[in-house]
């Protein structure tokens, strides 16, 4: 439930290490929203974070979407996992709170292994992101109907 509301969640984990194990096309398509996790315990990962932010922008905006000038949004978080491990910490708060402002995303930092809680938030969260932007879109197509009428 989000916000009193039944919610389904189609969840894809892909394990992606490096530029071979990018998420296919047809994935990316298919998705209304990106969660990317990386470690705090890992700094290539969070580098690793602006490639794969780069792969779903390219893939998910047509040339259409170019042609017409209008912005592509589906909401993406980006997580921060593993706060448990301070003492083996190699990207700070700050550094995932810029690269979230970068990318647009809403950014969470976070332990899975001891703040389900938080997991459970960070998940609803994207899922409020996902019926705002589906929102605006609705809005947007109404707005261009009725400015051609």
């Amino acid at each position: 439930m989000v916000d009193g509301e039944p919610v389904i969640f189609e969840l894809l984990d892909g394990v992606i290490k490096d530029e071979n194990d990018l998420p296919r096309e047809e994935v990316i398509q298919w998705a209304d929203a990106f969660l990317l996790v990386y470690s705090i315990t890992d700094r290539s990962s969070f580098n690793f974070i602006k490639t794969l932010r780069q792969h779903i922008y390219e893939t998910k905006t047509t040339p259409k979407d170019y042609s017409q000038g209008s912005m592509v949004q589906f909401p993406i978080s980006i997580v921060a996992n593993k706060c448990d491990l301070m003492h083996l910490r190699q990207v700070s708060f700050e550094e995932g709170e810029i690269l979230s402002k970068d990318l647009d995303g809403i950014f969470t930092e976070l332990s899975a292994a001891e703040h389900v809680s938080k997991v459970i938030d960070a998940f609803c969260d994207l899922c409020r992101e996902v019926h705002a932007a589906r929102r605006r879109s609705k809005q947007s197509l109404l707005e261009r109907m009725l400015g051609k009428k």
